[in-house]
């Protein structure tokens, strides 16, 4: 997508910020010790990166902050829904795999639509941190970026929470499912 499309009106960007101040008050435990103030600062001078988060939001993915970088001065954000995003959901895993189906094909994958949204899918080390701040994909599941040496092969990893674990399983790249989609990270420096 193009940048000059990556801009907000002046009510969508008084929209998100409002939406992302109210759910960073209602969810502390995420990010003891951080101040919206500051978050709202940085967030102010880079407006595509707030694209990015109006995107996440509007494909249901409820985006908070989950960490700061001291080092590199930048906030985190993970895609903070209780259940894999709705808007992101039934897409296979890269643009190889949807390539790669004959018929049946999803409307998009996971890998080009995280893309196109301008942040990353959450990596499986994400993903379990990401559990540790609540109980998530607990009737879902969301594909997490896949290794090269298994992508190589034909797969693609996902993961879930069931009985109170986090799991990591592997599928076919190219299937998809209703309760499959993805979730995705933002670093706002």
């Amino acid at each position: 997508m193009e940048n000059d499309k990556r801009k907000l009106s002046p009510e969508q960007h008084e929209e998100i910020l409002k939406t992302l101040k109210v759910r960073f008050e209602k969810n502390m435990n995420r990010h003891n010790g951080l101040e919206w103030a500051k978050v709202q600062t940085k967030l102010e001078t880079n407006t595509e990166k707030l694209w990015s988060l109006n995107e996440m939001e509007r494909t249901g993915g409820e985006p908070d902050v989950v960490a700061y970088d001291i080092k590199a001065d930048e906030y985190i954000f993970y895609d903070c829904a209780a259940e894999s995003p709705k808007g992101r959901r039934s897409l296979c895993y890269d643009r190889e795999a949807l390539e790669s189906r004959k018929e049946h094909k999803p409307k998009n994958s996971a890998i080009d639509m995280a893309a196109d949204m301008g942040i990353e899918i959450l990596t499986e080390e994400q993903y379990r941190e990401l559990q540790k701040l609540g109980n998530f994909d607990t009737k879902t599941s969301s594909w997490v970026k896949t290794p090269a040496n298994i992508r190589k092969l034909g797969g693609a990893i996902f993961c879930d929470r069931r009985y109170d674990t986090v799991f990591k399983y592997h599928n076919g790249a190219e299937s998809y499912y209703a309760a499959r989609g993805f979730r995705g990270s933002l670093s706002v420096i």
